[in-house]
């Protein structure tokens, strides 16, 4: 089942959370909504969940428009949200079935829905603990079998990794390929670009509220001018001052500092590396090692704002 959203606007006193965001997902398929904190893509999923109503704009799914409230349309929506929505004392066997009671779920239809929840998100052999004493991967995993209780069409989920050790990350990744594989409609938030580049087959870059780009990884990162990076590691590190000779060098678009690793964005990469070098060997600076990678995602929002996505 497909959802489609045009044109969608929300401001929150003087601020504009959200400014003409629309998007298309479509069945079988994972579209990402990649953006930094703050670029509005909780709000989006509000107002894509029925949660919060748009100033201006439309959502519908199916083909059919979302209502307020009770709207029937609603039970073909399944949410994971950012924050937990647990019953933290309650075994996890019981917060599914006070979830699943809200869908209109009961007997042994419950009992089958749950089981089978359990078994998907690798839970069985905890059901009857409560998710204070679960960890923060297996209380995301648990919000998330809550939400596929009613076999939802389409599954909204904001940023469902915040706090996930990379075992729990896998497991997400594996669950949402499977429901993608099976014909489900999926739009996934998250600022983390590797998660995107895994799990998405559209990607929607938000920032301030509005759409900067949307298309395929692939079609994004050839759209955008040709970059590349280059990586050089120095023992002791760079200061300010060099930093800010290597970024006023000619070519040289974007400088970063992470340890001892300098990062260096250009589309010149041969030309500008030997004046890299030569630049940071005049002020005393010996490369103890070089990399380079060719433009991703990084790149194109780079591109699209002047800065990364990391420093957004």
């Amino acid at each position: 089942m497909s959802l489609v959203a045009d044109d969608l606007h929300k401001r929150f006193g003087t601020i504009d959370a959200v400014a003409g965001v629309s998007i298309e997902a479509a069945p079988g398929a994972i579209l990402g909504l990649l953006g930094p904190n703050g670029a509005g893509k909780s709000t989006t999923i509000g107002m894509l969940a029925g949660l919060i109503r748009p100033d201006r704009g439309s959502v519908r799914i199916g083909g059919q428009p979302l209502g307020r409230d009770a709207d029937p349309i609603k039970r073909q929506l399944g949410l994971v949200p950012q924050e937990l929505a647990l019953l933290e004392e309650l075994p996890a066997r019981i917060n599914l079935e006070v979830f699943g009671a809200l869908y209109g779920l009961a007997g042994r239809l419950l009992d089958e829905r749950v089981a089978a929840a359990l078994e998907l998100t690798g839970l069985a052999d905890r059901a009857a603990d409560p998710p204070r004493e679960f960890s923060g991967g297996m209380k995301r995993r648990l919000n998330l079998a809550c939400a596929l209780l009613h076999r939802p069409a389409v599954l909204l989920l904001d940023e469902p990794t915040v706090g996930v050790d990379p075992q729990s990350r896998n497991a997400i990744f594996d669950m949402l390929e499977n429901l993608r594989a099976a014909g489900h409609t999926l739009v996934y938030t998250t600022h983390y670009m590797e998660e995107v580049e895994r799990l998405c087959d559209r990607v929607v870059i938000i920032d301030h509220g509005k759409v900067l780009a949307a298309d395929t990884i692939a079609r994004l990162v050839a759209s955008a001018a040709p970059a590349s990076r280059l990586r050089l590691e120095y023992d002791p590190p760079p200061d300010d001052a060099a930093c800010a000779a290597v970024a006023a060098l000619p070519g040289v678009r974007a400088v970063g500092l992470a340890g001892s690793t300098l990062t260096v964005t250009t589309a010149e990469l041969g030309a500008v590396a030997p004046r890299v070098l030569e630049c940071l060997a005049a002020r005393g600076l010996s490369c103890r090692h070089l990399a380079t990678q060719n433009a991703n995602l990084e790149d194109v929002f780079l591109a699209l704002t002047g800065r990364s996505l990391r420093d957004a």
